[in-house]
């Protein structure tokens, strides 16, 4: 069950100028190699998207360090919808968890970018050095130690080790990361003030916070390079935490869904549905997105946040030869070489 999901394979961000914000997180946290970068109608997102199919512009960039990638998502057809103010416990996806080598060099760093707000340096409540993150958008990040590299590199940074998410009821929202997901090795559990947060309103208030980690796969393509998973699920107990995503689009500015590289979808679909768990989305066969194909599916969790899981068809190599890599006719479900996953850095975002 473990290996159906073979680690984070991106966060969804929406904006409202996608070529832009291609270019910000190249340079904050440098995801400077692009998979893909489409412009189409989302016409299997209508459940989310008031019912009517709207046009989007979606690029996909990742850091070679190692790590998932950013989705940009930008509509096209519609203003985007503005986020509102957030506060850690409210439902859905707050921050994204960014894996640093040197989280004390890495805040030094960020603290002479002007357009970014950087918090104080914390202890997490397993001892780990982290801080908080704000970009130009309003995101939020939490740059936390990371444990595992595909690459050396010069970035400050790798890429999406897992998300900070908040829930209403800790027991429904472990059964599902847990059983339908397979994250299920507990780091941290308990019930405490927290003394960490991005807030200072916020210092001193009580959450139930569990660390859910799964480690690096040993099987899918590209499970060296998207390493381990890490999912910090957050129950307020202060006060009545809102939907972050209430009232709104998918595809609206925030972070829209966090993305699973599956390696089995079909296993996948069975295993959630015998814990209740229906598929939202399910584009069936093998769907294009750019020079990219895949089956990708949506699943939500106890809250409504929606779990975006692609079992990846095809990966551009070199696309100025039109070359790319057939995945389906592979018949090792072990990771690829480390020199053609190496050979995505062809691609880069200039």
């Amino acid at each position: 069950m473990k290996n159906l999901i073979t680690g984070i394979q991106q966060v969804g961000i929406g904006v409202t100028n996608a070529d832009e914000a291609k270019y910000l997180y190249k340079d904050l946290f440098g995801m400077n190699v692009l998979i893909f970068e489409d412009r189409a109608e989302a016409s299997l997102m209508t459940r989310y998207t008031g019912k009517q199919v709207h046009k989007r512009h979606a690029i996909l960039s990742m850091n070679l360090s190692g790590g998932g990638g950013f989705e940009i998502w930008q509509f096209t057809s519609r203003t985007p919808g503005h986020q509102g103010e957030q506060r850690f416990g409210d439902l859905g996806i707050f921050a994204t968890r960014i894996k640093s080598k040197n989280v004390e060099a890495a805040r030094e760093h960020f603290k002479n970018i002007a357009s970014v707000t950087v918090s104080d340096l914390f202890a997490s409540p397993d001892d780990r050095l982290h801080f908080w993150l704000t970009d130009p958008y309003g995101n939020h990040f939490n740059i936390v130690e990371g444990d595992q590299w595909f690459k050396s590199g010069k970035s400050i940074c790798g890429g999406v080790t897992g998300a900070a998410i908040g829930v209403s009821d800790m027991t429904k929202a472990l059964g599902f990361y847990k059983d339908v997901l397979g994250i299920d090795e507990v780091i941290y559990s308990g019930t405490a003030p927290a003394i960490d947060l991005p807030f200072k309103q916020q210092q001193g208030q009580r959450f139930k916070r569990v660390l859910l980690k799964k480690q690096v796969a040993n099987k899918g393509a590209f499970s060296k390079l998207l390493g381990s998973v890490q999912i910090e699920l957050v129950e307020a107990l202060d006060f009545t935490p809102k939907k972050i995503y209430q009232d709104r689009f998918w595809g609206d500015c925030g972070f829209i869904h966090l993305c699973f590289d599956v390696l089995n979808m079909d296993s996948l679909k069975e295993r959630s549905l015998t814990f209740g768990y229906n598929f939202s989305v399910d584009s069936a066969n093998s769907f294009s997105m750019g020079s990219s194909a895949g089956r990708f599916c949506y699943v939500e969790d106890p809250d409504g946040t929606l779990i975006e899981l692609v079992e990846t068809h095809k990966v551009p190599i070199l696309k100025k030869l039109n070359l790319s890599l057939n995945l389906q006719a592979r018949k090792n479900e072990g990771p690829l070489p480390d020199w053609m996953i190496g050979m995505l850095a062809l691609n880069k975002i200039k």
